[in-house]
């Protein structure tokens, strides 16, 4: 078993009359601090005939606010030597500011701000539609590969809408977008109540409650909407499905198979990361091994837990992707067949000790290299208290993952099985193999 140090974070929680949580996590290493909100709607929540409307509406929030002209909250973060972004998931939108520590009450004040009633107009609207459009053209429409495997491995899987869907969106369902849709939107999911404010970095924490309560009190509150449960049954057979990449130089394959929900427990989901790190972490991996320097099978090769690769960056119910791309030549079967061996192999036997503890201690050293970054102990504050109600996860994966046993790794190997399976094999247009 590897040794890992439990991370000490320190957590304080505070609700406020209108329904927002607030989670702070003080650190006084450096003169630097973060603010995050993340709201709990995602391309999952979005309705039937507008997709993309997440991600839309995250572009929407930048556009000014009650308080705040268009660009300003641009020119006021950078006039503070800050950073900014936001960013859309399955089941949670986000939006953060990093800035001297001196500079906090002005984040929360662009933060409640836009909480309270962003610049919601016909010009802003169409604005970001043709924003988001080129988008879609740069990331998907015009790279090779564009949307593989996060939109074209949901629909084989999935069949519902809410899990199968485009979250992109499509662009007749973006221009048809109106004011009034956007209005129902963020009253619908841009509500307090809805919502979880993080603030990590050089703070007190008796100041930032009262800053917090200054900014957030006087928000509206409104009715939370309620969840529901996107949960459909698992596939009974596997599923195949062809696609054509015409800017594709050579043949790619995805597989995808469901997870277990985390709230049956963390422990049982967090098994298939380090399953997934088993396989393709490293060139000492199961897959690299066999499939890139033994038998020459493909040039590029990676499994993941979730759509994004993040840990528990979504409810249930979530997919456990691989992803290969492979020379023409290769028949994609032989792929599969290789997979499934290597996979068979770890459901029988499990990850030899030495193996196990190289892949435990090195993924316990990336999460505490990536939660020493203030930005990325934000993200992961907040996603983790909204979907899981457990913000404490940010210090207790490192040490679930250092205590994994192989016979835990090997359970999860053997529920990655054929016959319930998504198949995406994606060939290049005739003429373009590289």
């Amino acid at each position: 078993m590897t040794r890992i140090p439990t991370p000490t974070v320190e957590l304080h929680r505070e609700t406020l009359s209108n329904g927002l949580r607030v989670v702070l996590s003080p650190d006084q290493t450096a003169p630097v601090v973060t603010v995050g909100v993340h709201y709990d709607v995602g391309f999952r929540s979005e309705p039937e005939g507008r997709t993309g409307f997440a991600h839309l509406f995250e572009h929407l929030m930048f556009q000014g606010s009650e308080s705040l002209e268009k660009l300003a909250h641009f020119r006021h973060v950078q006039a503070s030597g800050g950073s900014f972004n936001g960013s859309t998931h399955p089941d949670y939108t986000n939006y953060f500011e990093v800035l001297p520590s001196a500079a906090l009450e002005r984040a929360l004040f662009m933060e409640a701000d836009r909480m309270r009633a962003p610049r919601i107009t016909a010009e802003n609207l169409r604005n970001q539609v043709d924003v988001v459009k080129e988008e879609i053209r740069l990331n998907v429409l015009n790279r090779p590969y564009g949307g593989f495997p996060w939109i074209t491995l949901p629909p084989v899987l999935y069949d519902t809408f809410p899990n199968a869907h485009n979250g992109y969106g499509d662009f007749s369902e973006l221009e048809a977008a109106t004011v009034d849709d956007c209005a129902a939107f963020f009253d619908a999911y841009y509500a307090p109540g809805n919502a979880v404010l993080t603030v990590c970095g050089d703070f007190q924490v008796d100041t930032a409650v009262e800053l917090v309560h200054r900014h957030f009190d006087d928000v509206p509150g409104r009715p939370v909407p309620l969840r529901p449960s996107f949960g459909e049954p698992q596939p009974d057979r596997e599923r195949r499905q062809g696609l054509t990449d015409p800017l594709a130089p050579l043949p790619a394959l995805a597989i995808g198979y469901r997870l277990p929900d985390p709230t049956a427990g963390f422990q049982g989901y967090l098994a298939y990361e380090v399953l997934a790190s088993v396989l393709s972490d490293g060139d000492s991996s199961r897959f690299e091994q066999r499939l890139v320097h033994t038998d020459a099978l493909v040039t590029d090769i990676g499994a993941s837990c979730g759509l994004f690769g993040a840990p528990l960056d979504a409810r249930d119910p979530d997919t456990f992707t691989i992803t290969a791309i492979h020379p023409s030549t290769v028949d994609v079967n032989r792929v599969i067949e290789a997979m499934d061996e290597e996979i068979a192999r770890l459901a029988a036997d499990g990850p030899d000790p030495d193996e196990l503890a190289r892949i435990t201690a090195r993924w316990a050293a990336t999460l505490f290299r990536e939660h020493d970054r203030l930005v990325s102990r934000t993200m992961a504050i907040g996603a983790f208290e909204l979907l899981h109600g457990r913000a404490e996860l940010v210090g207790e994966l490192p040490v679930m993952v250092a205590t994994m046993g192989a016979e835990q790794v090997a359970s999860a190997a053997a529920t990655l099985r054929p016959d319930s399976r998504a198949v995406l094999i994606v060939q290049p247009e005739l003429g373009q193999e590289a």
